[in-house]
């Protein structure tokens, strides 16, 4: 089997599980060791801890990656704040490419006085400045609230490869649209996080009541 590539920020751990036994070794010369007169110090009559011959094998190489879904849509909701203090509907946005974060955006309408400056918006300019290319077909697109159908609608135009949103947006959001928007290869993760990303929503309009 080949050796996995060591990714940056993937952890691997290799080992195997035993059964142990507590057992008395009455024995003289196990495991090298020798009684009286020997060149070891004496074990008879002294419990030792052995192993058995028995080992319990685990899938490894283990990989542990801190890279999920939960983990980007926790980066997502720092932006999503950093609307929110700004007086903006609170909806952020990454852009995850190989496990690396390549675009950060948050909601800017009001900012740039523009009503399509929305997070996704943001961040598919940004991630394709990156990449020097329009197109994010090997790219994860997080962002904290459902796509409405002008974004969803750019998802498809960049041939997202994977969308994973968290709060649905029952007014607004592009799944209230019968038909197909997104592009025919995009997969997507839906309610990421879904309390944490309606809470900062639901929070923010509270306060304009």
């Amino acid at each position: 089997m080949q050796a996995p590539r060591k990714d940056w920020g993937t952890l691997s751990k290799s080992f195997v599980l035993n059964e142990y036994e507590f057992t008395k070794n009455k024995a003289n010369g196990r495991n090298g060791e020798t009684g009286n007169g020997g060149n070891g110090a004496s074990v008879s009559d002294s419990p030792i801890l052995t192993f058995s011959h028995s080992p319990i094998p685990l899938p490894f190489p283990m990989q542990l990656s801190v890279y999920s879904d939960d983990y980007f849509m926790r980066e997502a909701l720092k932006e999503a704040q950093k609307a929110f203090d700004a007086d903006e509907v609170p909806v952020g946005a990454i852009v995850v490419c190989n496990n690396q974060i390549i675009a950060r955006a948050h909601n800017l309408t009001e900012t740039l006085n523009d009503v399509t400056a929305h997070a996704e918006m943001q961040a598919f300019t940004a991630a394709a400045n990156f990449l020097g290319g329009k197109y994010l077909d090997e790219c994860t697109l997080y962002v904290t609230l459902e796509p409405c159908i002008m974004c969803a609608g750019a998802c498809g135009w960049t041939q997202l490869g994977r969308l994973v949103f968290g709060a649905f947006d029952k007014q607004k959001g592009y799944t209230s649209l019968e038909g197909k928007i997104l592009h025919p290869k995009t997969k997507i993760i839906s309610g990421i996080l879904h309390e944490e990303c309606s809470a900062i929503v639901k929070d923010f309009f509270k306060g304009k009541r």
